[in-house]
């Protein structure tokens, strides 16, 4: 079965196109910096590698883009849409509603929308992925799965917030946490590298960044709560945030309440404190000098380190961190800032390892460091594929 995976972000576009169960990859691609003048976009098989720096406005134009090149006469890979027989989407937020891999309909659609508004940088990016794939992709079924889903084990200690308890009980409002593809992937590579069931903290950082406390391969503690918006340092998001500031914006400042949901998800973490949302911009200003941009490194850094602290304490224990995802891979500043002065935990790196770069899983710590440090590339589409070609053939 050829299964097609689309994984929107709130500023990229991943997608793969692969045949299960023989995990063939028929190719791959990536289009990101969606909004700006020049978003990159690539299209790998093999035998063809395309890239090119275009205008995409948003996720509507990038997902034709990509079925464009995907049924492209000369370089494409199927020559009618029919060939694709399913197609997972990798959504957000599922709330209380989905906690499995679901085949989307209309009642499906209906609830992603509903719960917009706590994740309103992605779940309507996947609404709309969700819609052009339907129509691109006719005979094919729509599968989604949820980031929400590998953090239904955090324990009611850690999910439950200290407010009055029918806010649970009826609204449901409680930490449900995200990237949870992701985590669940680099966690279980990570057992299998370690050989052992592991107290390990897994790293996410892209343009959206989250940490997980994870034991015995089960989720205990998440960075991200009811929204993917608090936790650490993102790239347009704030992370952590006193919410006396909110009610302080709006009752002496003047904004609404609407401005101030915008200001903290779309104009603040790395883009308020630099005026770039990239790392690779931030970085690359940061060593020509620009004093904001190395401040917000250490910021990022910090909050990191601080969770690092309060998932060892969770775990009562540490065998590894994880790095993984485009920041976590491949930025060895980031990855060395964060390992700084974290010795007491028994991490040290080694600066020659960490500058390696590679698609294969690496330890980047030194030979006495007690805690594994590990750069693990992430694979959501595979994880994605894996399970909407279980779900579909049980």
């Amino acid at each position: 079965m050829k299964i097609l995976i689309i994984n929107s972000g709130s500023s990229s576009i991943k997608y793969q196109l692969m045949v299960m169960p023989t995990n063939e990859v028929i190719c791959t691609g990536m289009i990101d910096r969606i909004g700006l003048e020049t978003s990159n976009v690539t299209f790998k098989t093999s035998s063809d590698s395309i890239e090119e720096l275009l205008p995409i406005p948003n996720h509507k134009v990038g997902l034709q883009k990509v079925a464009n090149m995907l049924l492209d006469p000369e370089k494409g890979v199927i020559k009618s849409t029919s060939e694709i027989g399913a197609v997972g989407h990798r959504v957000v937020h599922g709330g209380s509603y989905f906690s499995d891999t679901t085949i989307i309909t209309e009642e499906v659609k209906d609830k992603i929308k509903e719960l917009s508004e706590l994740a309103p940088l992605h779940n309507p990016a996947h609404l709309v992925g969700i819609n052009v794939a339907e129509e691109i992709f006719a005979t094919a079924k729509q599968v989604a799965v949820f980031d929400t889903a590998f953090h239904q084990t955090i324990p009611v200690e850690a999910y439950k917030y200290a407010i009055p308890n029918y806010l649970l009980t009826e609204n449901k409002v409680r930490v449900y946490g995200f990237h949870g593809t992701s985590h669940k992937y680099v966690s279980e590579k990570a057992i299998g590298y370690l050989d052992k069931n592991s107290k390990i903290i897994t790293i996410h950082l892209g343009n959206g960044c989250s940490m997980t406390a994870i034991k015995d391969g089960k989720s205990i503690d998440h960075t991200m709560g009811f929204s993917p918006s608090n936790g650490l340092i993102m790239g347009t998001r704030a992370g952590d945030i006193d919410q006396s500031v909110i009610f302080y914006m709006v009752k002496n400042l003047g904004y609404s309440p609407e401005e101030v949901n915008s200001i903290l998800l779309k104009q603040s973490g790395m883009l308020g404190l630099t005026g770039y949302s990239d790392l690779r911009d931030i970085q690359s200003e940061a060593a020509n000098g620009n004093k904001d941009c190395q401040l917000a490194l250490l910021m990022n850094a910090y909050r990191i380190r601080k969770y690092i602290g309060s998932y060892a304490a969770a775990l009562n224990g540490l065998d590894a961190i994880i790095f993984t995802a485009g920041i976590g891979e491949n930025s060895a500043h980031m990855r060395q800032l964060v390992c700084t002065d974290m010795d007491y935990f028994g991490i040290e790196l080694d600066d020659e390892k960490n500058q390696i770069r590679s698609r294969e899983i690496r330890e980047i710590n030194t030979p006495n460091s007690k805690t594994k440090v590990l750069v693990i590339p992430t694979d959501e589409e595979y994880e994605i594929a894996n399970q909407v070609y279980q779900l579909l053939n049980n």
